[in-house]
């Protein structure tokens, strides 16, 4: 009897979890669809390379937790440049890509690991970020 009653509750738990897009164009699982609604990433602009951005994305990361992955993505002439962590339990993506030629995007976003949303950790790599491009 408790055996079926789990298995009823894992397939209930299956069929209710859903999946989030990431800034770094992959998926990731979340407890509850309804989850994915809520606003997880911001986005700021500076005018600085996208070299210049980078080295100071993967600095605030490394600073506050680690890093799992670098990649770079090919979207069509644009450099893409992603970085997924891993900051007080919580994973961590950033994306960096040109808008023109003087200004790029700096996109970062926070899920726990249930896939509920953390804005201040989120807010807080952005200021970071922002602190290491007038450092530099």
């Amino acid at each position: 009897m408790k055996a079926q009653k789990l298995a009823a509750l894992a397939g209930i738990f299956v069929l209710a979890a859903g999946c989030v897009k990431t800034v770094n164009d992959t998926k990731e699982p979340v407890l509850s669809p309804a989850l994915a609604l809520f606003k997880d990433k911001f986005e700021s602009r500076y005018e600085r390379s996208v070299d210049q951005v980078y080295r100071a994305a993967v600095d605030a990361v490394r600073a506050n937790g680690t890093i799992s992955r670098e990649n770079v993505l090919s979207s069509g002439t644009n450099q893409v440049k992603t970085i997924e962590g891993k900051i007080n339990k919580r994973d961590v993506w950033v994306r960096v890509e040109p808008v023109d030629p003087s200004v790029t995007s700096v996109k970062v976003q926070v899920r726990t690991r249930v896939g509920g949303t953390d804005l201040t950790l989120a807010q807080e790599l952005q200021k970071q970020i922002a602190i290491n491009l007038v450092s530099q």
